[in-house]
């Protein structure tokens, strides 16, 4: 026999447990049209500003953007800021004052560490289609560090219904990019399944769903649409989808992007 106060005590448990989630909605995002750009900002960036809206744990940027064929950002400075590219559609060709040269295509990753100071350039690589990517920046664990670079080419295989590492600094999460802060990318192809993530106490998670429909959480959520969730707790998602995970720390002071 349980008693009453035997429930009282799991009910609030369950409680507990239950993470903390927030919808963000794809007409919610900050939208500008540039012409040969599209972009919708997740969080204050830019032309774009909201006290209230300036990152989620150390993720500080996440930038929706659509490039025409041939146009491009031209030759700019970043530093102290992880910046990580996902390209979810075309081709993405990368300059930096490293020397580094490189296209991303669907599925690759592109990472600059920007430390002490990069200046890249990056344009659509096509003469004749758009190129649809994803850029997403944190804040590091210290300011100074030294410049990095890196691009890697992952398959549909490889996050086809399960949670690829693209990126992290997570003890215990092998990934192929390193990033200075502890935090992980992820990102998986959902095709009528369902996916589970363990958010640990003082974590954020923020789930993006680039194109189709899923549940997350029991909030039925389409393309563009994000979840912000606030650890512990678990992230349930099933459907069939395009998706970006960041699991992130805290972060007491954003910094302006650079």
């Amino acid at each position: 026999m349980t008693s009453g106060r035997s429930t009282e005590l799991e009910s609030k448990m369950e409680t507990t447990l239950q993470a903390r989630a927030d919808v963000q909605r794809s007409r919610e995002r900050a939208y500008f049209d540039h012409g040969w750009l599209q972009t919708y900002h997740s969080f204050s960036f830019a032309d774009y500003y909201d006290p209230a809206n300036e990152h989620w744990g150390a993720l500080r940027v996440f930038n929706d953007d659509v490039i025409a064929p041939g146009r491009g950002f031209g030759t700019h400075p970043h530093r102290d800021m992880e910046i990580l590219t996902y390209v979810l559609d075309g081709e993405l060709e990368h300059r930096d004052s490293m020397g580094n040269i490189g296209v991303v295509r669907p599925g690759g990753v592109q990472y600059v560490s920007a430390g002490t100071g990069i200046a890249h350039s990056e344009f659509n690589h096509s003469a004749d289609k758009p190129v649809r990517l994803v850029q997403m920046w944190v804040v590091p664990r210290a300011s100074g560090l030294a410049p990095q670079y890196g691009q890697i080419d992952y398959t549909l295989e490889e996050r086809r219904n399960r949670w690829l590492a693209i990126a992290s600094g997570q003890t215990g999460v092998e990934a192929r990019i390193v990033l200075w802060q502890d935090a992980t990318a992820y990102v998986a192809r959902l095709e009528g399944g369902s996916l589970t993530h363990d958010l640990a106490p003082d974590r954020f998670a923020f789930l993006f769903v680039a194109d189709g429909a899923v549940a997350a959480n029991g909030k039925d959520l389409g393309g563009g649409d994000a979840l912000r969730v606030e650890g512990p707790g678990s992230i349930d998602v099933r459907g069939s989808g395009e998706l970006v995970l960041w699991d992130v720390p805290s972060l007491d002071a954003p910094r302006q992007p650079q």
